[in-house]
C-alpha cells in the first residue's frame, strides 16, 4: 500500500463537515443575505504499538506522536442569496503535522497543503446542484457515521501522516474527485444524491482508459419516531476500465439507531473492480471485496463510549484466495467544552492470508482535539 498516497485522500475532518451543507464554524460576515464563515480542526494524539510478525516471529514495539484519522485543516463558506436562489461554495485546506517524517522527502518543513474541496452550490426550491471537487457519494455515509471518525482507528506504525481509521476494516474511502452532483429536496425524510465523476483507474493506464464517466449515487432516509432517530443509506457506483476490460460496480448500505444516549450502527459494502482503499478508483482487473462495519456507543454527561469491529475481505480476479484484515477496538470521547475533546483509543488490528493470521496490532492512543 502507497502509504503517501493514502495520506492524499484520508478523510480529513468532522463528519458535519463533509455533509454537502458547510459548518457553521466562527461567522466573519452575515449581511444582506451574504454569509462568510470559516472552521477549523486541529488534533495530535501520542500512540503505543505493540505489532507481531506472525510469519516471521518478531515483536516491534513503536511510539508515536502524530494526527489521528483527521488531520488538521482550516475551511472557509460563503453563500448569497440571488432571487430564489441560494449560491455558495466551500475551500478547505489540510496540512501534516508529522511533516519531519515524510516518506523519502528531505524537506523537512513540508506540512503538505492539500486541497480537498473546492466547489459551488446552487440551492433552490428544486434542491441542490454541486460543481466541483468533493467527497465521493459511494460509501460516503458508511465512512462520516464511523463512530471512531475522531479517533486513531487503524494505525501503521511506519505511517508518515494520518492513520486510516476503519479504511481496509470495514469500509473503502470516499476520496474527494471532481464532479456534477444532484440532492434532491427533503421529502418525508428521504433525500436522493447522483453525481457524474471524473473517472479514476489505476496502475499504468492513461486518462482516457474510460470510455464512460463515473456514476455514483446515494439515497437516505433520516426520521425521529418519538425519541428513537433512525436514519438510512443506500449507495451505488459504475465504471470502467476499457483497456483492461473491467467494469466495476458497487454497492454500499447501512443504517444508524440512537435513543435515549445509545447509538448501533452497521454498515457494509460489496464491490467488484473497485479497491477496497479507495472508493473512486477503478481497477485494472475484477478483484471482488466487501466489508461490515458495526459499532455501539453510549454518550453520558460529557462522555461517548464506542465500541467497534469491523473488516474487509479481498479476493483477486481469478482467485479462490481470500484475505482479510479486520480492527476491533473501543474510545472514549471526553468534552471539555464545545470545542475541546479528549480521546483514549485501544485497537487491535490482524490480517489473515486466507489461511493464517500473519499479523497483529495492538494500538494504545492517547489525544485531544480541538474544532469549531
Amino acid at each position: 500500500m502507497n502509504n503517501k498516497k493514502l495520506w492524499r485522500s484520508v478523510p480529513l475532518a468532522l463528519a458535519v463537515a463533509f455533509s454537502n451543507s458547510a459548518m457553521a464554524g466562527i461567522s466573519l460576515y452575515d449581511q444582506d443575505g451574504t454569509t462568510f464563515s470559516v472552521d477549523g480542526y486541529f488534533n495530535a494524539f501520542y500512540t503505543y504499538q505493540d505489532s507481531e510478525d506472525k510469519v516471521a516471529d518478531t515483536n516491534t514495539k513503536t511510539s508515536r506522536v502524530r494526527m489521528g484519522f483527521l488531520p488538521n485543516y482550516i475551511g472557509f463558506n460563503v453563500g448569497k442569496e440571488v432571487g430564489d436562489l441560494t449560491v455558495g461554495g466551500r475551500s478547505s485546506f489540510w496540512v501534516s503535522i508529522n511533516d519531519s517524517n515524510q516518506d523519502g522527502d528531505g524537506t523537512k518543513t513540508d506540512s503538505m497543503i492539500d486541497v480537498r474541496q473546492f466547489y459551488a452550490t446552487v440551492d433552490g426550491d428544486f434542491g441542490q446542484v454541486l460543481f466541483g471537487k468533493d467527497f465521493g457519494l459511494y460509501a460516503r455515509s458508511n465512512i462520516f457515521g464511523d463512530e471512531l471518525l475522531m479517533g486513531v482507528g487503524f494505525a501503521p506504525a511506519t505511517t508518515s501522516n494520518t492513520t486510516f481509521g476503519n479504511i481496509t476494516t470495514g469500509y473503502p474511502y470516499a476520496n474527494p474527485t471532481a464532479q456534477i452532483t444532484y440532492r434532491s429536496p427533503v421529502m418525508s425524510g428521504f433525500q436522493v444524491a447522483v453525481g457524474v465523476l471524473d473517472p479514476n483507474t489505476t496502475g499504468s493506464t492513461a486518462a482516457g482508459d474510460s470510455n464512460a464517466a463515473r456514476f455514483e449515487t446515494e439515497a437516505t432516509y433520516t426520521a425521529d419516531y418519538d425519541g428513537v432517530a433512525v436514519k438510512a443509506w443506500v449507495g451505488g457506483a459504475m465504471g470502467d476500465s476499457v483497456t483492461s476490460g473491467v467494469d466495476a460496480k458497487g454497492i454500499s448500505y447501512g443504517a444508524r439507531i440512537a435513543a435515549a444516549g445509545f447509538a448501533l450502527t452497521a454498515s457494509g459494502f460489496d464491490q467488484e473492480g473497485i479497491s477496497s482503499v479507495f472508493a473512486s478508483n477503478t481497477l485494472t482487473d475484477s478483484a471482488e471485496s466487501d466489508g461490515y462495519l458495526v459499532q455501539g456507543s453510549y454518550a453520558f454527561s460529557t462522555n461517548r463510549v464506542v465500541l467497534s469491529h469491523g473488516q474487509t475481505k479481498n479476493t483477486a480476479a481469478g482467485s479462490s484466495v481470500t484475505t482479510k484484515d479486520s480492527l476491533t477496538g473501543a474510545a472514549l470521547f471526553h468534552n471539555i467544552n464545545d470545542n475541546l475533546t479528549l480521546v483514549a483509543e485501544y485497537t487491535v488490528h490482524k490480517t489473515d492470508n486466507g489461511s493464517i493470521d500473519t499479523s497483529a496490532t495492538d494500538t494504545v492512543a492517547l489525544g485531544a482535539v480541538l474544532s469549531w
